[in-house]
């Protein structure tokens, strides 16, 4: 069974998510798209609440979300209980965001970083286990009571 990684940009990140789709389906990923479709100017938070909606559901357990310089995206998923959305800009920032916090959805900066950059995160964000051990009680205290 392939695993499904949930996808969605505004038109900041538009060009980076065409390409880490085609990264994900040539790696043997299933890709579900949230959009947006283009890079006509949008508001990113109709794209962003679908898919935190799905991660705290847990339709999916781990997404990915972009935007220009990435802050309205992951501000946006992060309203979300359950909802770990991680901003990372290099690939050690992708482990520990899984490692350390769990994260269940990455953000990206797609007017930051090149796209090689983004697939070398992409790739070590979805490749890296929570550690849990201490890390875990700090994680379960993110959410309000």
């Amino acid at each position: 069974m392939k695993r499904i990684i949930p996808i969605a940009c505004d038109h900041g990140g538009f060009a980076m998510k065409q390409y880490v789709i085609e990264k994900l389906q040539e790696s043997g990923y299933e890709v579900k798209d949230y959009g947006t479709y283009s890079d006509a100017s949008v508001d990113y938070p109709d794209y962003i609440h679908p898919l935190a909606q799905d991660i705290q559901d847990g339709v999916y357990p781990l997404g990915i979300i972009l935007c220009g310089s990435g802050n309205g995206a992951q501000m946006t998923a992060n309203k979300h209980p359950n909802v770990r959305a991680a901003l990372c800009w290099n690939v050690e920032l992708g482990k520990l965001a899984r490692q350390h916090n769990d994260a269940n959805i990455l953000t990206l900066p797609g007017r930051f970083i090149p796209n090689e950059l983004a697939w070398e995160i992409v790739q070590a964000y979805l490749t890296t286990d929570f550690e849990g051990g201490r890390h875990l009680n700090r994680v379960q205290k993110i959410n309000l009571k």
